[in-house]
Formats: structure tokens, C-alpha cells, sequence
């Protein structure tokens, strides 16, 4: 029987967690207005811009994708931090549904993403991008269904992991390539024909993508490059594919 207590158990003690590390909110929300500031001013003056639309404004998507990534990578990290201590021991003999621990893990997770995409859009009127309230019900929507993607991914990851220095050096050979292969930066379109396969498995890119569709509509050569029904149905099924995956693994984890 499903265990809703667990999972809020499991959530409230991310959240708790989270908030309690004071210098991990401070980087989280200093490192992505950085990277929008020094990228968007140092690239901007290489890359050609059009539609309206100027460099700072065309990577606010990515930069919102960016900070997806990161934040729910990082928050299945504490999957292997709590197997080398010991505490996911103690859960999995719980007498609880181990789905209920992988939903309180991957919800967890893809909220902690989502409000820390979502702090993001607040630079979005300094850079001339409006957002009215069905542009920001449309971007919730979105950055949850890309949280609970790549944080299912991550979680599916973290579950064959016995070490946090492995799980650092799995995450770093995939998250990278992730980011420069998702169209936050440039256009996807404009790669070599190897490279550009491989956007067409990464959440990531299909994420920006649909952020371009509500952020930067008409924006010429730098907009969205896939329809978006498109890039919500790969995102859904990407999401239910690894959701299921890692409660398989976790099912038969001893």
C-alpha cells in the first residue's frame, strides 16, 4: 500500500535540509545570475543575434535549464550520501512501499528544482521579457516536468552508485555535454551532424526548448527549434521511463 506520510517525510526532510544550508542558498541563487551576466555580456558581443531578441535574452532559457540541471542532479546526490552513512539502510527496511521512498525522492527533488528555476524569472522583465500569468503557469508546468525528468534520471543514476566521489565523476562526464548539447548557449541547428543526434536523447535540450516556446515566441532563428507538443511528449515519456526504471531498481535493492 502506497505510503503518502513517507513521501511527505521524505520531502519535508529535503526541504529542511536545503534551507538549513545557508551557503548552498546563497550559491544557488548567485551562480545563475552570474553565468546570464559574464556569459550573456561576453558572448553577446560574438554571436549575432536577431528577431527582436539580443543575446542576454535568447540564454535566459538555458540559464533557467541550467539551473534545473544542477539543482536536480545536486539533490540526488544525497541518495548516495545516505547509502554511505547508512541511512538508506534504514529506509529500505522501513515498513514502507520503496516507491513511496523513489516518489518522496524524485518529488523532493523536482520541487527544489522548480523554485529554484522559478527564482529565476524574476530577472525576466529586466531583460525586456514579459510574463504574464499564463506564460508563468505555462513555464511552471514546464520546469516541473523537466525537474521531475532529470531528477528521475539522476535518482536512476544514484541507485547503482556505492560512492559520492563515483557519483561526481558519472554526473560531471554526463551533465556537461547535457548543457552544451541542450541549446542554452546556441542554436542546436547550427552543430555537426554527430552532435546534433545526440540532442535528440537529451532532456535537457527538448527543456530549453519548450522554455524558448513561452520566453522568446517570434524570436526568428532563435527560437524554439522543435513544435512544443513535441518537446512535452519526450519530456513525459523520458520522465516516466526513468521514474519507473529507478523504482524497479530501488523494488529489488536489498
Amino acid at each position: 500500500m502506497f505510503s503518502y506520510k513517507a513521501v511527505y517525510v521524505i520531502v519535508l526532510r529535503e526541504f529542511k535540509r536545503f534551507f538549513r544550508q545557508k551557503g548552498r542558498l546563497v550559491v544557488t541563487a548567485a551562480r545563475p545570475l552570474l553565468w546570464l551576466l559574464i556569459v550573456g555580456s561576453g558572448f553577446g558581443r560574438l554571436v549575432q543575434t536577431g528577431g527582436g531578441v539580443n543575446y542576454m535574452q535568447f540564454i535566459l532559457p538555458g540559464i533557467v535549464g541550467m539551473t534545473i540541471l544542477f539543482s536536480s542532479i545536486f539533490s540526488t546526490m544525497s541518495v548516495v550520501w545516505d547509502r554511505e552513512f547508512g541511512f538508506l539502510r534504514e529506509m529500505l527496511v522501513a515498513p514502507v512501499p520503496r516507491v513511496a521512498i523513489v516518489a518522496g525522492e524524485i518529488l523532493s527533488g523536482s520541487m527544489l528544482s522548480l523554485f529554484q528555476g522559478a527564482m529565476l524569472l524574476i530577472v525576466a522583465p529586466f531583460l525586456d521579457i514579459s510574463i504574464g500569468y499564463s506564460e508563468l503557469a505555462a513555464m511552471i508546468f514546464l520546469m516541473l516536468l523537466v525537474s521531475i525528468s532529470i531528477t528521475a534520471f539522476g535518482l536512476f543514476v544514484a541507485s547503482f552508485m556505492t560512492s559520492l566521489e563515483g557519483f561526481n565523476v558519472i554526473m560531471n562526464f554526463i551533465v556537461l555535454p547535457m548543457f552544451f548539447l541542450s541549446g542554452a548557449l546556441y542554436p542546436v541547428s547550427g552543430l555537426p551532424l554527430p552532435l546534433k543526434v545526440l540532442t535528440f536523447i537529451n532532456p535537457l535540450c527538448f527543456g530549453v526548448d519548450s522554455f524558448k516556446h513561452v520566453l522568446l515566441p517570434g524570436a526568428g532563428r532563435l527560437s524554439a527549434e522543435f513544435p512544443l507538443v513535441v518537446d512535452v511528449a519526450f519530456l513525459a515519456v523520458f520522465a516516466a521511463i526513468f521514474v519507473f526504471s529507478s523504482a524497479y531498481v530501488f523494488e529489488r535493492r536489498k
